[in-house]
């Protein structure tokens, strides 16, 4: 540890906390100074294993100088907001928050302080979803359609599937698609397991959206289609193919006329590296330079409005609603 390092702590170390736990001890700008949780034994474990401490949440709120907030969905607000008075930058997990009023009560906070406040949308800091940001701004953009499917996990969830995983696709093409949302709509079945959305941009584009936790396959995809390309991204892969067709063309061989149409595959190269170091590490430097985070409360916020309105139209069987509340005031 140097004096350039950056005190970090996690709060909730459930399953995803012990991951923000192993990254900040990995990570070489940052020094884990510890972790809370309601479960002092679990705590322990997880100090134990980094080698770090268990700590009361004032004790590690005044050692830290960031922390993660990963404790369950319903819970982000009042530990988010506490990290925040004490002037310590917050990442939370996402979903942002429950009430988006409370959200924007965050941001506020943050923006009142001069504080960084990041949302964990992980995906984001996929290197496939990093390259295909580079590349979306040379697309004419028709469609965009996602898949987030896969069998049933062997740990509790408490947020729908729409809540839970279509979020993360949400976020993504709110990033790459110009223009607001100005309809939606949104099926799912009763027991909130599989749901499909579709929207529609001021920009003309569609997006359609599927995920599920009960499909016998784990799919993790997004296909663009765009004027002269289709362009199809595996987030497990961490690949992107860019498909191409060349222009229809007959040859005249003197004994027949033969007609020809050619497709072409490019494959892009993409960095392979664990999503959640770098968005870790990006956080890390938001926080010491004063940056905007690459994922800030506003954008959280946005997302959260959207997922919602889509999560209550998918376990109610509404249509379109062109009303949809997609900004953050």
């Amino acid at each position: 540890m140097t004096d350039d390092t950056i005190r970090a702590g996690v709060i909730g170390v459930g399953s995803m906390g012990q991951n923000h736990a192993r990254v900040y001890d990995e990570l070489n700008e940052t020094d884990l100074v510890g972790v809370f949780d309601v479960d002092d034994d679990n705590a322990a474990n997880v100090a134990a294993e980094y080698g770090t401490s268990s700590r009361s949440m004032a004790d590690l709120l005044d050692a830290a100088d960031i922390v993660s907030v990963a404790v369950p969905t319903q819970f982000h607000y009042e530990n988010a907001k506490r990290a925040l008075q004490a002037d310590v930058d917050v990442l939370v997990e996402k979903p942002f928050v429950d009430d988006p009023e409370n959200g924007q009560e965050l941001i506020d906070i943050a923006d009142e302080r001069d504080l960084t406040l990041q949302v964990g949308h992980i995906e984001r800091f996929n290197p496939a979803v990093q390259t295909l940001r580079d590349l979306v701004d040379e697309l004419n953009i028709y469609a965009v359609s996602t898949e987030r499917v896969g069998p049933p996990i062997d740990r509790a969830i408490d947020d729908s599937v729409v809540m839970d995983l279509m979020i993360h696709d949400l976020d993504i093409v709110l990033d790459i698609v110009d223009g607001d949302v100005d309809s939606y709509s949104s099926v799912g079945t009763p027991d909130c397991r599989y749901a499909n959305a579709n929207l529609r941009f001021d920009s003309g584009v569609t997006a359609s959206l599927t995920t599920s936790r009960v499909t016998q396959e784990k799919v993790r995809g997004l296909t663009i289609s765009a004027e002269d390309c289709r362009v199809k991204v595996d987030y497990i892969d961490q690949s992107i193919e860019i498909h191409r067709s060349s222009v229809p063309a007959h040859i005249d061989d003197d004994s027949f006329v033969r007609h020809r149409h050619e497709n072409s595959v490019e494959t892009l190269t993409v960095e392979q590296v664990e999503p959640l170091k770098s968005e870790l590490s990006s956080f890390a430097h938001a926080a010491e330079t004063g940056e905007d985070p690459v994922v800030d409360g506003e954008q959280g916020l946005r997302v959260l409005k959207l997922t919602k309105s889509l999560d209550r139209a998918a376990q109610s069987g509404s249509a379109d609603n062109p009303n949809i509340p997609t900004g953050a005031d």
